[in-house]
């Protein structure tokens, strides 16, 4: 149990589910031909799994101090499992995924693709020894990531099986992906940017310069607020344009309910927030934001199958 909650294992689940509803909730009833067979498209989300897992070890590792001030009763490294340990396990997850990599991007012949992989666990060393010391630098890597984690299903799955038959057909496909992408990130950055509020103690004795850090906990809650407001305004116009104006008002009614509204709340609790239980609260809706819009591919596709 104590390596699952290393690796962070829920958030794997959470990862590998909206993998895997994107592509049997959506790209499959799209009646379009995909690159990779069913056992592969496992692969690749084990892949991503992996390479996250390693993610998440690697950042427990340089976060020993920190988490001893802010998470004492999560403290795994250095605690319970040794630290040599932890980079035995952080290194055969990367190997492993990476490999897994390597034979998918042979499959798909494009050997070159492998280097994605490489980027991201290259990003999330990175990420863990340098850049979440900085302000801002480190919360947009780690929304690019999530923004990544979604891509990598046109890359490998989509890409591949275009030909100029499909190709306008394949390009749609791509830019709800797209869509998909720019939401994950959204939701991810502003989540990273709660996560430093709550995590400020740690923080400060690891001498890192966050947003809060930086500004104050405070002026944090009004970045937040105005964070989350945008957020608001940006999925309401897709809901209008995309959804609203093809009356898929089933997807419609979804996103008003799992989204929109957990995002208005969330506006008056940002501009209320000022101690570290307020941050957590706030950053654990929003992982039930992207908890819930894990299924709003697969809620648009039934919307328009039901319409058509």
């Amino acid at each position: 149990m104590v390596y699952l909650r290393l690796i962070r294992f829920q958030n794997l689940v959470l990862l590998a589910l909206m993998q895997l509803v994107l592509r049997y909730g959506f790209l499959k009833y799209q009646s379009v031909g995909l690159a990779l067979a069913d056992w592969q498209y496992l692969l690749l989300v084990l892949a991503t799994m992996l390479i996250a897992g390693a993610g998440y070890v690697i950042n427990d590792i340089f976060d020993q101090d920190a988490d001893e001030v802010n998470h004492p009763n999560k403290w795994i490294v250095g605690k319970i499992i040794p630290e040599a340990k932890a980079y035995n396990i952080y290194v055969a997850l990367n190997i492993t995924g990476v490999g897994i990599g390597f034979y998918l991007s042979n499959v798909i012949g494009k050997p070159s693709f492998a280097t994605l992989f490489i980027f991201v666990a290259a990003c999330l060393y990175f990420y863990a020894t340098t850049l979440k010391k900085y302000m801002i630098i480190g919360n947009l890597l780690v929304a690019v990531l999530a923004a990544i984690s979604v891509l990598i299903i046109g890359v490998f799955d989509i890409f591949p099986a275009t030909h100029p038959y499909n190709q306008e057909q394949m390009k749609l496909l791509f830019e709800i992906l797209t869509d998909y992408a720019l939401f994950a990130f959204m939701i991810h950055f502003i989540r990273e940017i709660a996560k430093d509020a709550e995590d400020i103690k740690g923080d400060l004795v690891q001498g890192r310069k966050t947003l809060p850090m930086v500004i104050g906990t405070r002026a944090t809650s009004f970045v937040l607020s105005g964070l989350v407001i945008m957020s608001c305004v940006i999925v309401g116009w897709y809901l209008y344009k995309n959804l609203m104006q093809n009356e898929l008002y089933p997807a419609v009614l979804y996103g008003l309910a799992t989204v929109i509204s957990p995002l208005l709340y969330l506006v008056i609790k940002s501009i209320e927030a000022k101690t570290e239980d307020d941050f957590n609260h706030i950053s654990k809706v929003l992982k039930w934001v992207m908890f819930f819009g894990l299924f709003a591919s697969a809620v648009i596709t039934y919307s328009i199958l039901h319409h058509a």
